[in-house]
């Protein structure tokens, strides 16, 4: 019988056909004989995250997939990317997730990521204790590029919008209240003077001095969006009853299970990039299945492939992926896998998109459908059909026999 039970995401797997592909899609182009080998044994089907016709963020498919309806408990992006970087929130914060761009001298941005940037440390730290009227910023470095923000003081409001614009070519954008609350008009001036302070702090720092003299990006200036305050709610052990954990290199799939107070589990070589050490990824987890009833791996990098427009970048990845995914041909009798992405991140669009990714069951008592490969179209005739994110986690616990009774 299934006592364990494993939640694999692919973050952005799935994808469109590719001209230069012959029309298939990356995941279909890449060799893959060991996600095809588990799918041959699986029971497969195709997954709209958030419902057709929605376009999933990476933090409201994931919290979805868990069980966790976005409509009733998202609170922004902010509380979950900085809960993965180990931040803790006081109640009044406000968290922001934050990349460290580049901005010209009209604060018109040059690269969002600051030619992705790989240690933003030194940056962050120049930043971490800035205060104005009374409001202390804090910052840490998260994956990459990326950062946590946090606002502390009185009188806060997470009602604001983005200072990031989203695209190159624009100018940072003026922070506005998206409510008339004294609080948010507050929070509103103070996070617009903070963006300017950490352009003017940043652009003196050495180090980015260093990185232009090298012919670098320099990260001079703090872009923030997602702005959310903390907010209880069941967590993922009270709502299905499993011990659980999470292993990811990313901020914020970190900060997804920290959310949903799963213990977080570090992997040296897990970077989110495609260099990240999968093997190590999944050998670690199997350790975690000596402790734990439930463990949620993340894998990153196809969905950064994606944005970057770069399809065989991406076929090369989820080939590297396969190659790692032969562990799971020794997966304990007890243990059922489950495999999908949380959204699909098509290189031609560079962007998240709203069509659906494969998923696929695996494990002893699973009724085993006659799809034999793991991709977008071939999983389409799977025996589980169509299915929502929120299917996932019902699923699970029907397989494992924890499923409540309706009726007689």
């Amino acid at each position: 019988m299934l006592k364990k039970a494993i939640v694999l995401i692919y973050d952005g797997l799935g994808d469109r056909p590719v001209d230069s592909f012959g029309g298939l899609t990356p995941l279909e182009y890449a060799k893959t004989p060991n996600f095809d080998k588990l799918a041959s044994r699986a029971e497969c089907g195709l997954m709209h995250t958030l419902g057709r016709g929605f376009r999933p963020g990476s933090d409201t498919s994931h919290l979805a997939i868990f069980g966790y309806a976005p409509a009733e408990y998202y609170p922004g992006r902010g509380p979950i990317e900085v809960a993965g970087i180990g931040l803790k929130m006081a109640d009044g914060d406000v968290a922001f997730r934050g990349n460290l761009g580049t901005v010209d001298e009209n604060m018109v941005i040059q690269d969002r990521r600051a030619g992705r940037i790989r240690d933003v440390e030194p940056l962050t730290k120049a930043l971490d204790g800035l205060e104005i009227d009374g409001v202390t910023l804090i910052a840490k470095p998260g994956t990459a590029h990326r950062a946590g923000v946090v606002l502390r003081g009185e009188g806060l409001s997470s009602a604001v919008t983005d200072a990031d614009p989203h695209e190159v070519g624009q100018a940072v954008w003026e922070v506005k209240p998206t409510d008339d609350s004294p609080e948010a008009k507050r929070t509103a001036q103070i996070l617009n003077k903070f963006v300017a302070k950490t352009h003017d702090v940043l652009n003196k720092l050495e180090f980015n001095k260093e990185r232009q003299s090298r012919g670098d990006l320099p990260g001079n200036c703090l872009l923030v969006r997602g702005a959310g305050q903390y907010r209880s709610f069941p967590s993922f052990k009270e709502r299905f009853g499993f011990s659980a954990c999470c292993v990811a290199g990313g901020g914020l799939y970190k900060g997804v299970g920290a959310f949903l107070g799963m213990d977080i589990i570090d992997v040296p070589g897990a970077t989110a990039l495609p260099d990240s050490d999968i093997e190590a990824k999944f050998k670690t987890s199997f350790k975690q299945l000596d402790s734990h009833d439930f463990i949620f791996i993340h894998v990153k990098a196809a969905d950064s492939l994606g944005e970057d427009g770069n399809p065989e970048g991406k076929a090369e990845f989820i080939a590297k992926c396969d190659k790692a995914m032969a562990l799971f041909n020794n997966l304990p009798k007890d243990t059922l896998l489950a495999v999908t992405a949380d959204h699909s991140t098509p290189c031609e669009l560079k962007q998240h998109s709203a069509d659906p990714v494969p998923v696929m069951f695996y494990g002893e008592g699973v009724r085993v459908d006659d799809v034999t490969e793991f991709g977008e179209r071939a999983c389409a005739k799977g025996s589980l059909g169509h299915i929502e994110g929120k299917d996932i986690m019902p699923q699970v616990q029907n397989l494992m026999g924890r499923l409540h009774l309706i009726g007689a």
